[in-house]
């Protein structure tokens, strides 16, 4: 079961049915859950090769009104947002320099049915009093992304001071090697047969054909059972490289963190489809 499926049916237990009866606002705890996945997806930062570290420090800003309707419950809503992060994280073995901490914070700039999700990288042992949080968002409906609140910018998105050298990116459309013998590169294979599969919350699925339709429909290749996803939202094109294209999709695809109808595909490659994040993997042999 996924992530945002177990979080949806804690929610349905709390309170009596209180948060079905709140959360008829526009803004659903499903859609700030999704939010906070792409958040981490986002913000990634590989230490080395066996650890990748996420923001864990997570501000939601919502309008006026949907803050209102929110606001007694930010306390329970925040911790079960929080457990979802944690999850997700354990899922794609992220991890954290701290405590995860959600907090809700009214945006007056923002209509109903909005919000804006800002974090950070925050480390046990800092006070929050010492960093500030960067501002970017990720609103629903083009919303602008805020200016950093207060304290020092750099907060966002950077691991803390003191953190190892991020290793060099390879260049766009180059598959990483696998480490050799000593952590040396090894040696090129050449020549063997590319596999290719993505994962989807856990669950690999082979692409042994030239295109892979991915939607909502039962008649898509990958079913993805997100309110989001369009019946056929896109299409996976194997190749060298491989490319992923919207088909005309309500509310398009994100890879590696861009909006965009069209884009090459590379093995890590980051899609995210409604509130649905898609592995992209390929390897030789």
């Amino acid at each position: 079961m996924g992530v945002l499926k177990r979080f949806e049916q804690r929610l349905e237990g709390l309170v009596n049915g209180t948060f079905a009866k709140v959360f008829k606002s526009e803004v659903q705890p499903v859609e700030i859950a999704g939010a906070l996945q792409r958040e981490c997806d986002n913000n990634a930062t590989i230490w080395n090769r066996e650890r990748t570290v996420v923001p864990n420090d997570f501000i939601v800003e919502l309008s006026a009104g949907d803050y209102e309707r929110l606001s007694p419950y930010s306390g329970q809503l925040g911790d079960e947002l929080a457990g979802l992060v944690r999850d997700y994280a354990k899922q794609q073995r992220y991890s954290f320099m701290g405590p995860i901490k959600v907090h809700l914070e009214k945006a007056d700039d923002l209509d109903t049915g909005l919000y804006r999700v800002r974090s950070r990288t925050l480390a046990s042992s800092t006070s929050q009093a010492d960093q500030g949080r960067g501002g970017h968002g990720d609103p629903r409906g083009g919303a602008p992304a805020g200016p950093a609140h207060g304290g020092p910018q750099g907060g966002y998105g950077y691991p803390p001071a003191g953190a190892p050298p991020m290793p060099a990116s390879p260049p766009p459309g180059a598959t990483p090697r696998r480490p050799g013998p000593g952590g040396g590169p090894a040696p090129a294979t050449g020549g063997g047969q590319v596999r290719r599969w993505i994962e989807i919350n856990g669950t690999r699925h082979q692409i042994s054909r030239p295109t892979l339709v991915l939607g909502r429909s039962t008649e898509a290749d990958v079913r993805i059972d997100d309110p989001g996803v369009s019946r056929r939202h896109c299409e996976i094109r194997t190749g060298t490289p491989s490319t992923i294209q919207d088909l005309g999709s309500t509310n398009g695809i994100v890879v590696d963190g861009q909006h965009t109808t069209r884009a090459t595909l590379r093995d890590g490659s980051r899609i995210v489809v409604g509130s649905t994040t898609i592995i992209y993997r390929q390897a030789e042999g």
